[in-house]
C-alpha cells in the first residue's frame, strides 16, 4: 500500500524525518533537473534495482505528473516495500508550487 502526497507534504516529510526520494523519469527527462536529494531509477529499471532501497525507511517516488510514480509506487507495495508515498502531479506539481530543481548529483 501507498499514500499519495502533494508537495507541501512531501515537504514536511523531508523537514521530519529522512527520506528516500526517487525519481523514475527517463535520462532526457532527468537531465533538466531534480527535486534535491533525489536518486534517479527509470521506471523500466526498478525491477533490477529495488536492491537499493531501503527496506524499513520511507521512500517517496515522483514522475513527470504522477502515473509513472504511482506505478512503481503499486510494484514496491507488491514487493514488500511499506512506508511509500507517491507525489501527486509529480514534477510539474513541484515546479508549479514554486519549487526548484537541482542538476542529478
Amino acid at each position: 500500500m501507498f499514500q499519495n502526497i502533494n508537495t507541501d507534504e512531501l515537504q514536511t516529510l523531508l523537514a521530519q524525518k529522512p527520506v528516500v526520494l526517487i525519481d523514475v523519469r527517463t535520462d532526457a527527462e532527468v537531465a533538466r533537473g531534480v527535486i534535491a536529494g533525489a536518486r534517479h531509477i527509470a521506471l523500466f529499471a526498478l525491477p533490477g534495482r529495488t536492491g537499493e532501497l531501503p527496506d524499513d525507511g520511507t521512500v517517496v517516488i515522483y514522475c513527470q505528473s504522477g502515473g509513472r510514480s504511482a506505478q512503481a509506487c503499486s510494484y514496491l507495495a507488491q514487493q514488500g516495500f511499506g512506508d511509500l508515498y507517491n507525489l501527486s502531479g509529480g514534477i510539474m506539481g513541484w515546479l508549479r508550487a514554486g519549487n526548484s530543481l537541482t542538476e542529478l548529483s
